[in-house]
């Protein structure tokens, strides 16, 4: 698989955390991601009140059109600041409250209860902390994370998947020698080969 220059580049949190605070938030769909709207009836599959993970969820508006719909949302990102600006820009009210399991982290849950937005460190999430997801939105979570992390983040989604869950993955293609990313070319033979 040819990554080209991408496979040892790492982005780190403060980076991160930087885009989120200067306002380069590209990535983000004021109206949403046009695939799911096209492909909703295939994450849903017919199936009312789901738990639907969103990994590095930023301020996605999709996470308040599904819990409208009566699917419970949960999501984790590392920008306290995206997270606070997502609740603020769906004038939804919410409560703060500390994670015990993960130190430092912070649960912000709407008062209606059917959104909870984890800020940490994806990787400091497991099934006894979230519990067990129906359907799971990868909208840009995968081409985000460094590329010598995949292994290690394909295999914590699959802990956190029902058997029968639905997994609604977006990647980018594009000759990864002409961009240092991210988003980072993910070729379908790697997504593959990662979740079997």
């Amino acid at each position: 698989t040819d990554t080209g220059s991408q496979k040892d580049r790492v982005v780190t949190k403060e980076e991160w955390l930087q885009k989120w605070e200067t306002g380069n938030i590209g990535f983000h769909k004021e109206q949403g991601h046009p695939l799911l709207q096209k492909h909703l009836d295939v994450l849903l599959n017919g199936r009312s009140g789901l738990r639907i993970f969103f990994p590095l969820c930023g301020k996605a508006v999709e996470m308040k059109c599904l819990a409208d719909m009566g699917h419970n949302v949960v999501g984790v990102e590392v920008s306290e600041q995206a997270l606070k600006e997502f609740f603020a820009e769906h004038s939804l009210s919410y409560c703060e409250e500390p994670v015990p399991e993960i130190s430092g982290a912070k649960k912000l849950q709407s008062t209606s209860g059917n959104i909870s937005l984890y800020c940490c460190s994806i990787y400091d999430l497991s099934s006894s902390i979230v519990g067990k997801f129906d359907a799971v939105w990868d909208r840009g979570a995968l081409v985000a994370v460094n590329p010598r992390d995949r292994q290690h983040y394909v295999s914590l989604m699959i802990t956190l998947m029902e058997k029968n869950s639905s997994y609604l993955l977006v990647t980018v293609s594009y000759d990864p020698n002409k961009h240092k990313g991210p988003p980072f070319y993910v070729p379908e033979s790697e997504i593959k080969s990662l979740f079997g």
